[in-house]
C-alpha cells in the first residue's frame, strides 16, 4: 500500500475532517498509477511513496514516507545536494519541471530516471511541498519514439496509413491516403468504405473484418481497387490502383482483454509495377505463342491450315472469336468470309464456305474501315453496357451475340491489301489496348503471308 504521513497534510488532501473512506481512495488512485509517484512537505520530507515507485527503486512506502529527502538512501552522496536543490526548486516556480538523474536502489544500483516536478499549493495559495513523478528513463525514450512514430505516421510516411474503427470506417487518416482516396483528410473521417473505393471494396471490408476477429494476419496482400471520383462517381480504368496493404489489429492495452478499437491500416501503390510485371509477363507468353505457332505452321501442307493454326494459338489469352474475310472488291469495299472461330463457345479456327457472298457490313463498319485505312480499328459496346444493348450491337456488325470488344487488323502481303482478320472479345476481357494492336498485326502478318501462298498457289 501507499503511505502518507498523517500529520502536516491536511492542506494537501483537503478539509481536516474527510469524507469516510477520502484516505483509501487516495491510496488506490496513487498505487493504481502506471508512473511512480513520490511528494516532499516544505521541508523535504517524503510524503507519499506509490507502489511504482517501490517497484522500480525496491524501497517500500514504509521505508521512504518520513525521510527527509533521498539523502543516504536513495541517490549517491556526491549527487545528494544538487539533487534536492533541484527538487525542492520546484516550489518557486511556475508550471512543471523535468530532470533527469540517477537514483540508487535498494540493492544498490542506480536507475537513471526521467522525473517531473511541481510545487503543490496549500489553502492559503503559498507552496506547500513538491509533487513528483518519475519513471526509467528508457520507458519514458520508448514511449516518447512510439509518439513520435505515430505522428509520423500520420504525417509525413511515404505511405498510405489508416485507421479503420470496429465500424470499418476511416477515424484517422493520413496525408497519403488521402491523395490516394482523391479527397481531403477530414472528408474522408467516418464514411463508409464504399463512399471512397468502388470495385475491390469488398475484398477489403473482409480482410478488416477477419483482422478484427483473427488478428494480424502473417504477410501483407495486395488488392486491386478502383477509386471513386471526388463526386461520388467512379472514375475511369486509369483509377483501378493495386495496392499492397498491411493491416494491424488494434487493442485497448488498458483492458483486462484485449478489446479490438479498430485496425491499422497500411498500404503503398505498386500499380505501375505490378502494370510492369504484368506486361512482362504477357510479352514473354504471346512471345512464346508466335514460336509455337510457327513451329506447328511449318508442319502444315495447306497454307491455309496454316493460316487458321496461327490464329488458334494467338487465341490463347487474347481473344474469344476470330473472323478472316478476304477481299473481293475495292471500290465499294466488299469482303468475303474465308474462315472463323465458332460463333457460341471457344473453338479453332475453321474455313467457312460462303459460295464467294460478300458479307453485308454496314456502312461505318470496322473491317471495312480498317481496309480502307489499311490500318488497324479498335470498337467496343462500352464499359458496364446492358447485356440486350451489347447484343444488339454485335448483332448489327455481324459478329457473335457475346461480342463486346472489337479489333479489325488488315491483312497485307507483297504490297497487297489481301482482307481483315477481326479479333472479337466478350464481356469477360478488356477492350483492346495499343499492346493488343501490336500483338495483333504480328499475328496478322503470319496469317496474310499464308494466305498469300494459297492464292498463288490456287491461280
Amino acid at each position: 500500500m501507499s503511505a502518507s504521513r498523517q500529520s502536516g497534510t491536511t492542506d494537501e488532501l483537503g478539509p481536516e475532517e474527510p469524507e469516510p473512506g477520502g484516505a483509501e481512495l487516495l491510496a488506490a488512485l496513487l498505487d493504481g498509477m502506471d508512473a511512480a509517484l513520490c511528494a516532499f512537505d516544505a521541508d523535504g520530507v517524503v510524503t507519499h511513496w506509490n507502489r511504482e515507485a517501490e517497484r522500480i527503486l525496491g524501497w517500500t512506502a514504509a521505508e521512504a514516507v518520513g525521510r527527509h529527502g533521498f539523502t543516504g538512501w536513495a541517490v549517491r552522496p556526491a549527487d545528494a545536494g544538487d539533487v534536492e536543490e533541484r527538487l525542492l526548486s520546484a516550489m518557486d516556480a511556475p508550471g512543471r519541471q523535468v530532470h533527469e538523474f540517477a537514483l540508487v536502489t535498494k540493492d544498490g544500483g542506480r536507475v537513471l530516471v526521467r522525473m517531473q516536478s511541481a510545487s503543490v499549493r496549500g489553502g492559503d495559495g503559498k507552496p506547500s511541498g513538491v509533487y513528483c513523478a518519475f519513471s526509467e528513463v528508457h520507458a519514458q525514450i520508448d514511449l516518447e519514439r512510439s509518439i513520435a512514430l505515430s505522428e509520423a505516421l500520420f504525417e509525413t510516411a511515404s505511405w498510405g496509413v489508416v485507421l479503420v474503427d470496429a465500424d470499418l470506417r476511416p477515424a484517422v487518416v493520413n496525408e497519403h491516403a488521402a491523395r490516394a482516396f482523391g479527397v481531403g483528410r477530414s472528408a474522408v473521417l467516418g464514411r463508409p468504405l464504399a463512399d471512397l473505393l468502388g470495385q475491390g471494396v469488398e475484398e477489403l471490408e473482409s480482410a478488416l473484418t477477419h483482422v478484427l476477429a483473427e488478428g494480424t494476419p502473417p504477410a501483407p496482400a495486395e488488392m486491386w481497387v478502383t477509386v471513386r471520383a471526388a463526386g461520388g462517381g467512379e472514375d475511369d480504368g486509369d483509377a483501378r490502383r493495386c495496392w499492397r496493404s498491411g493491416f494491424l489489429r488494434l487493442a485497448s492495452p488498458l483492458a483486462e482483454e484485449p478489446v479490438p478499437l479498430g485496425v491499422g491500416w497500411l498500404f503503398l501503390d505498386i500499380t505501375e509495377a505490378k502494370q510492369t510485371e504484368q506486361l512482362a509477363s504477357q510479352l514473354r507468353f504471346r512471345s512464346q505463342q508466335l514460336h509455337r505457332a510457327a513451329r506447328a505452321t511449318a508442319e502444315c501442307e495447306d497454307p491455309t491450315e496454316a493460316a487458321t493454326v496461327q490464329l488458334d494459338f494467338a487465341l490463347a489469352g487474347f481473344a474469344d472469336h476470330a473472323l478472316v474475310d478476304l477481299l473481293a472488291g475495292e471500290d465499294p469495299v466488299r469482303l468475303v468470309r474465308a474462315a472463323a472461330t465458332p460463333a457460341g463457345p471457344p473453338g479453332p479456327c475453321r474455313p467457312v464456305a460462303t459460295a464467294g457472298i460478300p458479307v453485308r457490313y454496314p456502312e461505318g463498319h470496322p473491317a471495312p474501315q480498317s481496309v480502307e485505312r489499311v490500318g488497324s480499328v479498335r470498337a467496343s459496346a462500352g464499359v458496364g453496357a446492358p447485356a440486350e444493348r451489347v447484343r444488339e450491337w454485335a448483332a448489327a456488325r455481324q459478329w457473335p451475340e457475346d461480342s463486346v470488344h472489337a479489333l479489325c487488323v488488315v491483312l497485307r502481303s507483297r504490297g497487297r491489301t489481301l482482307g481483315v482478320v477481326t479479333f472479337l472479345r466478350g464481356a469477360g476481357r478488356g477492350a483492346f489496348d495499343h499492346s493488343d494492336a501490336a500483338y495483333a498485326e504480328s499475328v496478322a502478318s503470319r496469317v496474310a503471308t499464308s494466305l498469300d501462298l494459297s492464292q498463288a498457289l490456287s491461280s
